[in-house]
C-alpha cells in the first residue's frame, strides 16, 4: 500500500507542480514582456515536459535506467496515441499541414535520431551535449522562421502560449514558478521510488513501469492542456502542444539526462547500467538492451498514424481519435503481458 500511496503522490504533485510551473513562468514571461510567439515555443513546451525531465533525472540518479529511458520513449507515445486521441474524440482536431511541416520534421528526424543512438547504446556525455546543443539550433532557427510575416506555425505556437491565461501579479507568478518546481522535483522523487517498489514487488522490469504507470503520469499536463484546448475549442493547438514537447523529451530531456548521468541499456556481466561509460567497459549484447524492439516499433507506429491522419482531410476526425487510443490501450495490454509481447 506505501508504494502505491507513494506512486498515486507523486502523480498528483507533477500534475499540480507542472501546472504551475508553466502558469507561473507564463505569468512571469508576459510581464517581462515576452512574445507571445516566444513563450508558446519555449516556455510552454519546456513546462509541460518538466515532469519527464526531473523524473529521468531522478530515476537515473537512483540507477533506473528502464524508468528514465521507459519515461521519455513512453511519454511521446502516449503523446501521440493518447492525448492527441483524447482530444480528437472530444472535437475534430482541424490541422495545418503547412504549420506542421517544419515541426514535424523535426520530431521524426529526433525520433529516428533517438532510435539509432537506442540501438548502438550510445548515450555517453557527448551524445548528451550533441542533443541538447541540437534542441537550441531548433528553437534558435524557430524563433528566426517563425518570425517571418506569414509564419503559419508562428500562429501554432502563439495559439499554445494563449492558451495559458494569467493575471497574477509578477510576484504571484514568481511563487507559483518556485512551488511548481518543488512539486516537480519531490512528486518525481515520490513517483520513481514507488514504481521501482512495485517492479520489484510484482516481478516487472523497470522499463515498463517507465513505459506506463511513470509515462502517464508526466505526461498528464499535455493531457490537461489537451483536453482543455479542445474545450476552448482550438483543439489544433494540443497537436502543436504534443510536437513541441516530443522534441524537448527526446533532444531536451535525454540530452541533459545523458550529459549528466551518462547510462547503457545494455547490462553486461552484472555491470551498473547507471554508471558512467567507459571505453571498453562492455560489449554490445543483443538480447540484454532494456529497450525491446516493440517500444521503438510502438513509438514508430504512433508517428505513422499522426501523420496520416493529420495530413489526409487536413484534420483529425474523431474515429482516428478513437483508433488512436485503441492502439495505446493495444501497447499497455501487451506491455504487461496481457497478450503475447511482440520481440520479447
Amino acid at each position: 500500500m506505501i508504494m502505491i500511496a507513494l506512486i498515486v503522490g507523486g502523480l498528483v504533485l507533477l500534475l499540480a507542480g507542472g501546472e504551475l510551473l508553466v502558469r507561473g513562468s507564463v505569468g512571469v514571461a508576459r510581464r517581462l514582456g515576452m512574445s507571445e510567439l516566444l513563450i508558446g515555443l519555449t516556455l510552454v513546451g519546456f513546462g509541460t515536459s518538466m515532469p519527464e525531465m526531473v523524473t529521468s533525472l531522478q530515476a537515473l540518479a537512483d540507477g533506473s535506467v528502464g524508468i528514465s529511458v521507459g519515461n521519455v520513449m513512453g511519454s511521446n507515445t502516449a503523446n501521440i496515441l493518447l492525448v492527441i486521441g483524447a482530444g480528437a474524440l472530444i472535437t475534430p482536431i482541424i490541422t495545418h499541414p503547412g504549420a506542421l511541416a517544419r515541426d514535424g520534421l523535426v520530431m521524426l528526424a529526433a525520433t529516428i535520431l533517438f532510435a539509432l543512438v537506442l540501438w548502438f547504446d550510445g548515450f555517453n556525455r557527448i551524445t548528451g551535449i550533441i542533443f541538447f546543443l541540437l534542441l537550441v539550433i531548433y528553437l534558435i532557427a524557430s524563433v528566426i522562421l517563425d518570425r517571418r510575416k506569414g509564419s503559419k506555425a508562428a500562429e501554432v505556437h502563439t495559439g499554445e502560449a494563449e492558451i495559458v491565461e494569467t493575471h497574477e501579479p509578477l510576484w504571484l507568478s514568481l511563487l507559483l514558478s518556485i512551488g511548481g518546481i518543488a512539486g516537480v522535483v519531490f512528486g518525481a522523487k515520490l513517483l520513481v521510488t514507488g514504481g521501482s517498489d512495485l517492479a520489484r514487488a510484482v516481478g516487472i522490469s523497470e522499463t515498463v513501469i517507465g513505459l506506463s504507470i511513470v509515462a502517464i503520469g508526466t505526461s498528464l499536463p499535455e493531457l490537461v492542456t489537451s483536453i482543455v484546448s479542445a474545450v476552448k475549442g482550438k483543439a489544433d493547438v494540443a497537436l502543436g502542444n504534443v510536437i513541441g514537447s516530443n522534441i524537448f523529451n527526446i533532444l531536451g530531456i535525454m540530452g541533459v539526462s545523458a550529459a549528466v548521468y551518462p547510462f547503457s541499456i545494455i547490462s553486461a556481466d552484472g555491470a551498473d547500467p547507471s554508471q558512467p561509460l567507459e571505453v571498453g567497459a562492455r560489449d554490445f549484447a543483443p538480447g540484454e538492451s532494456l529497450v525491446s524492439m516493440q517500444d521503438i516499433g510502438a513509438l514508430g507506429l504512433s508517428l505513422f498514424f499522426l501523420f496520416l491522419f493529420a495530413y489526409t482531410g487536413k484534420k483529425i476526425a474523431r474515429w482516428e481519435g478513437m483508433v488512436l487510443l485503441a492502439g495505446y490501450a493495444l501497447y499497455m495490454a501487451l506491455s504487461f503481458n496481457l497478450i503475447p509481447r511482440i520481440g520479447g
